[in-house]
């Protein structure tokens, strides 16, 4: 029993989800680097308040490649739990990135 209570604790730290101005920002622990990683579409749409935070980071993320951004080059994928239930991969970076790159375009 406590096991099981052991894991859930473990997996509430391992995907949580943040609110920022009453919005959801999708996050995963990193057990091995010992640090959060933030859905970066989530975080578009705080930022942006866009209605389409998908299609912003999609047109957004084709700009800075076309430019050479590493911006794009260096964001992990993680699955991420949708609103459908199920996981898909999805763009993430941690805090410390978030801020030095994704901040400064907005």
């Amino acid at each position: 029993m406590l096991h099981l209570l052991e894991n859930k604790k473990i997996m509430a730290k391992e995907t949580a989800i943040k609110l920022f101005n009453d919005k959801q920002i999708r996050t995963i622990w990193n057990e091995d680097q010992e640090k959060w990683y933030f859905s970066v579409v989530d975080v578009v749409g705080v930022l942006t308040d866009s209605p389409n935070p998908n299609n912003y980071w999609k047109v957004l993320k084709h700009r800075l490649a076309k430019e050479g951004s590493e911006l794009v080059t260096n964001c992990n994928q993680l699955k991420l739990q949708a609103s459908d239930g199920k996981y898909y991969l999805t763009d993430v970076a941690d805090t410390a990135y978030l801020l030095k790159n994704c901040a400064a375009q907005y």
